[in-house]
């Protein structure tokens, strides 16, 4: 099934339907849905992204903002907002902040949005032909920076724990997983322990992220052979350099 956007708004006003228009005669498939919880999960399947249509005369309660919070990080989808500065400030609170696609004013500049519902389409489109790389890392700011840095080159997905991480892996393959050394509950060398122990998962590559380049951390887990480490302060050109090179070695 071919995904589309979904915009969800309390009222399909003659803003949404002209916006829905210039969509449709820019090629792009998008579908509106009404801010309930019961609709918008009958309906998510359809969606590879999320336009909140936020109305200041309208409320769209905080429950609702909850459940598509749980919903965009599991299922890693993206969200653009549309609204007045309070009411996206309110919602920006709500979810979480590496979901966060853009952030657009009222009056909606329809063009700018459909440019940037096109960039993100090809990149969707073309996301088979990429390799497929898992985040991992209890800092949602600092993997919302690192999925920026790698979008254009690969298909990314987050996870912001180990549990989590496991539970995207058991449903969706990956090619590499970018795994932080230090997180709170399970600690990534707990979270690729879990990784060999089980046969659909134990021969994902994995390179550890850290903060610390001893040799105790390294020794811990030589032999579950993680297929390398990186410092989180590596900067962008060398990480894409490192990740082409690890690419092209397999």
């Amino acid at each position: 099934m071919n995904k589309e956007i979904m915009i969800i708004g309390t009222k399909e006003s003659f803003l949404i339907k002209s916006l829905e228009r210039k969509m449709g005669e820019a090629g792009l498939a998008c579908f509106f849905c009404k801010c309930e919880i019961n609709a918008i999960n009958r309906e998510l399947d359809r969606a590879y992204l999320i336009a909140f249509y936020l109305d200041s005369t309208e409320h769209i309660r905080n429950d609702v903002f909850h459940f598509v919070a749980e919903q965009v990080s599991d299922r890693h989808l993206e969200v653009a907002l549309i609204g007045e500065r309070a009411d996206t400030d309110e919602a920006r609170k709500l979810l979480p902040g590496h979901c966060i696609l853009e952030v657009f004013g009222r009056p909606l500049d329809a063009d700018a949005f459909i440019h940037v519902m096109e960039t993100n389409f090809h990149l969707e489109k073309s996301v088979e032909a990429r390799k497929r790389i898992l985040i991992v890392d209890d800092d949602t700011t600092y993997m919302g920076v690192i999925r920026d840095w790698l979008r254009d080159a690969y298909s990314v997905a987050l996870a912001n724990s180990g549990m989590q991480a496991i539970t995207y892996l058991s449903k969706n393959p990956v090619d590499l997983i970018l795994l932080d050394y230090e997180m709170p509950v399970t600690s990534g060398p707990q979270v690729l322990k879990m990784l060999r122990s089980e046969p659909t998962m134990a021969q994902i590559p994995v390179i550890f992220l850290t903060g610390h380049n001893d040799k105790e951390s390294v020794m811990e887990v030589v032999s579950l052979k993680p297929a390398g480490y990186l410092l989180k302060t590596i900067q962008r050109g060398d990480l894409l350099k490192e990740l082409k090179l690890f690419f092209q070695s397999r």
